[in-house]
């Protein structure tokens, strides 16, 4: 579980396509399926800070994370 200390507030860097607030799920991995909330990338920008529907933070591979809403779903 991270701690304070391992969460960024800065925003996400020009090769992230999350921004914090982003509805995002696990396309990957053993949580596969598993929706959340993006919230920032760690120190290490490969992974990212995801806050889960039980409210938990925990921390994910970038490259596992999916939008949860499909890009002009709005129009």
């Amino acid at each position: 579980m991270p701690t304070t200390q391992d969460i960024q507030a800065s925003a996400p860097s020009a090769s992230c396509p999350f921004h914090n607030g982003d509805s995002v799920y696990l396309a990957k991995g053993s949580y596969q399926g598993t929706a959340g909330t993006f919230l920032n990338l760690r120190k290490d920008p490969k992974w990212a800070d995801i806050r889960e529907p039980d409210e938990s933070i925990r921390a994910h591979p970038v490259e596992w994370l999916a939008s949860a809403i499909r890009p002009n779903a709005h129009q």
